[in-house]
């Protein structure tokens, strides 16, 4: 374990905070004033874009995404309302019901997508460089498995 003073590891991970913090801000900034996406549907857009074909259990979104249950179905109702997404049930399990990309929710998913690249180019890449910005990643996906997200 490296000797590291209590002021100095707690400084640490304010840093990272504040850090993330700051460039997550302006991120959502970026995304409220060119798309008018608030953060949550932002999100649920972009993990949805990930997904295979385009669709994921509400139940596990709403994990993914940090939402109560009844948090994450107003803001899908929401979503559902701009035609963002739709709801589909499963085919497998009569109790899943899965939110899945309308086109227009992809479309809007894409560009999302390519405003976040853009200001993650601009906020991080170019500061810190590939290198770092590698080791940040992959510190960040340490931490991650470390303390119970799985991947």
């Amino acid at each position: 374990m490296p000797d590291v003073g209590d002021d100095e590891i707690v400084t640490w991970w304010g840093l990272v905070i504040e850090g993330y913090q700051a460039t997550q801000d302006l991120l959502l900034a970026e995304i409220s004033g060119r798309l008018g996406l608030a953060a949550g549907p932002f999100d649920i857009l972009l993990r949805l874009l990930r997904s295979p074909g385009h669709r994921l259990p509400m139940t596990r979104l709403a994990k993914e995404a940090a939402l109560s249950s009844g948090g994450f179905t107003k803001v899908a109702d929401r979503m559902t309302d701009a035609g963002l997404i739709r709801r589909e049930p499963s085919e497998t399990d009569r109790r899943v019901t899965h939110a899945v990309l309308t086109d227009h929710g992809l479309d809007m998913a894409q560009r999302a997508r390519k405003v976040t690249a853009e200001v993650l180019r601009e906020r991080v890449l170019e500061p810190l460089g590939e290198k770092r910005s590698t080791e940040l990643a992959d510190a960040m996906r340490t931490l991650r498995a470390t303390n119970g997200v799985p991947e």
